[in-house]
């Protein structure tokens, strides 16, 4: 069994991983940290978990005791904590935050995306799981990256269900406020954009390589950059992604390829993942919600291209990736304790 030790997690994200933790076939939790919920009952605070545990908050860390740790800190937490806590060599860290996730020579953490880096995931001691937002954008254009196809500004709108701010309650995710409302936020400058950036260049190509059966990867001199408008949604889960590419030369050329090598590319490319599925057909957002599955869908139009991807914030977007990402470290079943369903109405 996995010994486990969750810090911070009296939040959405520490609810949702003791849920899933619970009934993870390799799992056990040693303990859940909260200095203000100690001593309360898990379910007291997450009450989806009445019936389900007897687990109690603990204001204790005994990380000696545990194999992995999660983090499920607010952004800037984890680096703060780690330079006033010593953690064991043996034991492995998750962290949820983005304080790690930009590779640098300063720190030795993984950047956990599975479908591009399981080879380092498996052998990591220390890792970032992605941001939500940036794990679906990024699930949308990782194979037109590969391939060499993002030759110009990428546009992104995406819109993200309540409960990706987080507990704490503030003027925009209060009930009153988000219900029948849409807005925009952090228009250009949201904080995901560093990583998906970061993973985007790194899978472009700066050589020819054969790429799938339909397409040639094409040499790649300029970086590739993105121009997100992130929305907030009137749900509490889920997020929903659109995509918009523009092509250049002839249609079916390397360059510019047709609707049916897009399609082989992206079936290609995820042909291995464990949860990330390609879609010939529309998709929708409740075939995600409640699941760790990422749907991606390509249209082609003229020269342009409209790609569709979709996860649950909570879960592909956040501790459902981190548990995958356990099991792969740990090298168990990729999708131990992940098999989930979503909700058809």
């Amino acid at each position: 069994m996995i010994k486990i030790g969750i810090l911070g997690a009296a939040g959405y994200t520490g609810g949702e991983l003791i849920r899933l933790l619970i009934n993870h076939p390799e799992a056990e939790i040693v303990f859940a940290n909260s200095e203000s919920n100690a001593g309360n009952l898990v379910c007291d605070v997450h009450e989806g978990l009445l019936g389900e545990t007897d687990l109690r908050f603990t204001a204790e860390m005994p990380f000696d005791k545990v194999d992995v740790v999660f983090f499920c800190f607010g952004h800037g937490k984890s680096e703060a904590f780690l330079k006033e806590h010593a953690i064991p060599n043996n034991v492995k860290i998750i962290d949820m935050a983005q304080d790690f996730r930009m590779a640098a020579p300063t720190h030795d953490y993984v950047y956990g995306l599975p479908e591009i880096h399981k080879a380092q995931i498996k052998a990591c001691q220390h890792l970032a799981n992605p941001g939500c937002f940036a794990t679906c954008i990024q699930l949308g254009l990782l194979p037109l990256a590969k391939a060499g196809l993002l030759r110009y500004d990428v546009a992104v709108n995406a819109i993200t269900g309540s409960t990706g701010a987080g507990q704490k309650p503030s003027a925009t995710t209060h009930s009153s406020w988000r219900n029948n409302n849409m807005s925009i936020y952090k228009v250009f400058e949201h904080q995901h954009l560093h990583e998906i950036c970061q993973s985007l260049n790194e899978l472009r190509p700066t050589n020819a390589p054969a790429f799938a059966d339909t397409l040639v990867a094409q040499p790649q001199a300029d970086e590739i950059t993105v121009d997100f408008i992130p929305y907030r949604g009137d749900f509490a889960r889920g997020i929903f992604c659109t995509e918009v590419v523009r092509f250049e030369g002839a249609e079916g050329s390397a360059t510019n390829p047709t609707a049916e090598q897009l399609s082989a590319l992206y079936k290609e490319f995820y042909k291995d993942a464990a949860f990330t599925h390609y879609c010939d057909t529309d998709i929708d957002l409740k075939q995600v919600v409640n699941t760790n599955k990422a749907l991606v869908h390509i249209s082609k139009f003229g020269n342009k291209a409209v790609i569709i991807s979709m996860i649950d914030n909570l879960l592909k977007g956040a501790v459902g990736q981190a548990v995958q990402n356990m099991n792969i470290m740990f090298g168990i079943d990729e999708k131990a304790g992940l098999r989930l369903k979503s909700t058809a109405f």
